[in-house]
């Protein structure tokens, strides 16, 4: 039975630096641990390569063309539900510690009234969280719980997080930033045990042990391995260049390449990381930020162990994308290579009925949008169909087989209308949108106003060869564009009502005293 969920993400963790997923040197013991009892999905893909619309997808059970916040701190419309609203109206809460990149719907709630420091106001600036703490990091934090924090554990100043969590003393004894990537092999200033990955993970243990007499439902997310790339000793440097995945890139990837693709590659992220020094000095720190990750999950876990927790708490590990770090020459995130769409997703379910298949690797689709369903189902709440697009994924956790009509595609999207890119291809706003449709063989891109992409995923894993252009590819392109209609045909958008409700209203206009029609 589940009472408690334990809803973990990381923020820009790739799939392939996991060991439980195949990285050869990077070892993560820890979550290696989460898959052995419980499921890992070797198949997980989210809604969107941004931060802001994946976890908005994450956190409604809805693909990003149904909820709108298709970019970072583009607010989630106020109708928008959110698993905290679903729990809420079942007198429950949804507790965070950590990042949310949740943006409010503020225009709406004035013209409605809702302002000031009201319980619900409070609930809808937050997406429904109750916040433990809000720590989104990423940027200059003077201000805030950690800033706090920091201060009163000597790291004086008027911006510790920029003075100590990502600054470093170089050879020669000046501080240096750590935005400037050629500093991320040394140690950041912070002490490890004040870091934000260890901050975060005592205040999740604080509240796991101060609520082990009551049901609890706790979102925990990591602001790492995120850049800034500086990672407290003695994780800057416990792996070297040596020991980290070959780049995945090619000369021919560079020739003809497709307008954005090649836009993306002229921002400065990709000039830089397209450097093989930004490989060999980030690479390493990336990796020792997910080591940091791990050793502390090893400390959650014995958290859980002593209030007695793994009995009856429903765990979800994720992220919400990937990173390129130089792969495809780029860097960041945001397109749709399977380097950032395709995620770590690990599930253990403490129900007796998962017994038989802990420990096993299912190869079906996931998308971003199951967790909702699967954390209301776990606690037995119901599920609103109206709205929900994704899938409860207990129905693998607790059988062998693939359910019925189980999905053979994922799809994501992007609005780059906030990028560089955007400028340098000369576009307006309302013409920055693109779609992926993928398939176990196929991968089709739609871009508006410009060629879609192709891969063929059986014959190029590894995307390096876009063959749209390809003559033998024109009935590909034309079926996957067409499933990809299909798709938007089926988005929910008549979200006010229930399936039910509509089943019962249905041919009772005379019951109602409309008779139009009659002779």
């Amino acid at each position: 039975m589940t009472r408690n969920v334990l809803f973990i993400m990381c923020d820009q963790l790739r799939a392939d630096h996991l060991s439980c997923y195949g990285h050869p040197y990077l070892r993560t013991p820890n979550i290696d641990l989460l898959a052995q009892r419980g499921n890992r999905f070797s198949n997980a893909f989210v809604q969107s390569g941004v931060c802001g619309p994946s976890r908005m997808s994450f956190y409604t059970g809805r693909y990003v063309s149904s909820h709108g916040a298709s970019w970072n701190c583009v607010p989630l419309p106020a109708s928008e539900m959110t698993l905290g609203a679903y729990l809420a109206e079942q007198r429950m809460r949804l507790a965070l510690c950590g990042k949310s990149h949740f943006s409010s719907d503020q225009a709406t709630y004035r013209r409605l009234g809702i302002e000031g420091d009201s319980e619900l106001a409070a609930l809808l600036r937050e997406g429904y969280f109750t916040l433990v703490d809000r720590y989104d990091g990423h940027r200059a934090e003077p201000v805030g719980s950690y800033a706090q924090y920091l201060r009163a554990r000597g790291y004086e100043g008027d911006d510790p997080w920029s003075d100590y969590v990502i600054s470093a003393i170089d050879e020669q004894g000046q501080v240096v930033n750590g935005w400037h990537m050629r500093h991320s092999y040394l140690p950041a200033r912070v002490a490890e045990q004040d870091s934000e990955t260890a901050y975060t993970t005592n205040q999740a243990i604080e509240f796991i042990e101060k609520h082990r007499d009551e049901p609890w439902v706790l979102h925990l997310s990591y602001v790492k391995p995120h850049w800034p790339y500086m990672a407290p000793a003695p994780y800057h440097n416990r792996y070297t260049a040596d020991q980290c995945l070959p780049v995945v890139r090619h000369p021919d990837e560079l020739r003809d390449a497709h307008p954005v693709v090649s836009a993306y590659r002229r921002q400065e992220e990709s000039v830089n990381f397209a450097r093989a020094e930004t490989v060999r000095t980030v690479r390493p720190a990336y990796q020792g930020l997910i080591s940091q990750l791990d050793d502390h999950l090893g400390r959650l876990w014995e958290a859980l162990d002593r209030v007695d927790g793994w009995r009856d708490t429903l765990i979800v590990f994720t992220s919400d994308h990937g990173d390129f770090l130089g792969d495809h020459w780029l860097g960041e995130k945001e397109l749709f290579y399977d380097t950032v769409q395709r995620v770590p997703y690990l599930v253990y379910d403490p129900s007796a009925q998962a017994d038989a298949q802990r420990g096993q690797v299912r190869e079906e689709f996931v998308e971003a949008i199951d967790t909702v369903p699967t954390i209301l189902e776990a606690l037995g709440q119901p599920l609103a169909t109206e709205r929900l697009e994704g899938r409860s994924l207990l129905a693998l956790t607790r059988a062998a087989g693939t359910p019925d009509h189980w999905r053979d595609a994922v799809f994501s999207e992007l609005d780059y209308a906030y990028r560089e890119s955007r400028l340098l291809l000369g576009r307006e706003p309302e013409a920055c949108r693109a779609w992926m449709v993928r398939t176990a063989k196929w991968k089709y891109i739609h871009w508006q106003g410009f060629a879609p992409q192709l891969f063929d995923l059986e014959r190029d894993p590894q995307e390096l060869r876009d063959c749209a252009s390809d003559a033998a590819s024109a009935p590909v392109i034309d079926a996957m564009r067409a499933r990809l209609l299909d798709w938007f045909c089926n988005r929910r958008t008549r979200t006010t009502v229930s399936p039910a409700s509509v089943a019962a209203e249905t041919h009772r206009d005379r019951e109602a005293g409309v008779f139009y029609g009659l002779w």
